[in-house]
């Protein structure tokens, strides 16, 4: 199965009481689809605020966007734990409620070696019959999964099919494209590494902007497919200072901040994340709203 090549990593919006505004993320989903272009949704990811989602929660969220997507786009489960055990569980039940697809972060804090990495995706992987994305993010996990323990599970796994790599490693990255079946996708984790990822054969993106940019970073990309290097070298200068300014603080502070001034009513961050200050408000806005 295809995810595209534009994956929205979705936002979870709160109410004033920090629970789940379905009615702006229905709001939302529309709005990722319709007018952004975003080919797969994410939920329950790093930007959705996983950490501090209840079970019950992300589980509902996974219901709720594959039944409001209705089959315009793909919704990916973000089902990875730092427990091999819970994860299967929470893959399982992604995979009932119909999912697309699932992204498997690499177990934090407890910091596996690279068998245990190996054998952990390789478990969880092979309880489902959906496609498994991982997500390489080691500046939140403190564990790196090394391209040749991605290679082995990309030849091993059948249904390990793509990468999200959320680091600037290129020769890592060339090494996970050139040593992993053709059809094995990798993806940027990072917005800015976009055009330079896809310049050594990066599939897409997942992407935090593209709640605000979609159509621009599609168009991006497209110029590069397209032979016109120029001109998407071109459109990804032009777009640094926005990715580079939703990273200001701790994601995804400044996307929801960006948000809210665009009139999605996404509430605010769970603790132990607070929002930013005036001066982030109005950085944001000159940044997008000038």
């Amino acid at each position: 199965m295809e995810f595209g090549r534009l994956i929205t990593a979705m936002v979870t919006p709160f109410d004033e009481q920090s629970k789940i505004n379905w009615e702006v993320a229905e709001r939302l989903i529309d709005h990722l689809i319709d007018v952004q272009g975003s080919d797969s949704i994410v939920v329950c990811g790093t930007t959705g605020e996983s950490p501090t989602l209840t079970t019950e929660e992300k589980l509902e969220l996974i219901r709720f966007a594959v039944q409001k997507a209705k089959g315009r786009c793909k919704i990916i489960a973000g089902t990875g734990t730092y427990d091999t055990a819970y994860s299967i569980e929470m893959t399982q039940e992604a995979e009932k409620l119909g999912a697309d697809g699932l992204l498997l972060v690499s177990p934090y804090y407890n910091r596996p070696t690279q068998d245990g990495l190996y054998a952990h995706f390789r478990k969880v992987a092979e309880a489902t019959s959906l496609p498994v994305m991982l997500y390489n993010v080691p500046k939140r996990t403190g564990v790196k999964i090394e391209a040749q323990t991605i290679v082995r599970l990309a030849q091993d796994v059948p249904n390990i099919t793509s990468s999200k790599e959320a680091h600037d490693d290129l020769d890592a990255i060339t090494t996970i494209i050139s040593e992993t079946p053709e059809s094995f996708r990798v993806y940027s984790g990072d917005d800015i590494l976009t055009l330079p990822m896809m310049a050594v054969g990066a599939y897409g993106v997942v992407s935090v902007a593209s709640h605000l940019i979609g159509q621009e970073i599609r168009r991006m990309m497209d110029h590069y497919l397209e032979g016109r290097t120029a001109e998407a070298a071109r459109m990804h200068r032009e777009l640094q200072p926005k990715f580079n300014g939703l990273f200001r603080l701790t994601n995804p502070v400044m996307v929801k901040m960006a948000l809210r001034q665009a009139g999605f009513d996404v509430g605010s961050v769970r603790l132990p994340l607070v929002d930013g200050t005036e001066e982030d408000e109005a950085f944001i806005r000159d940044l997008y709203f000038a």
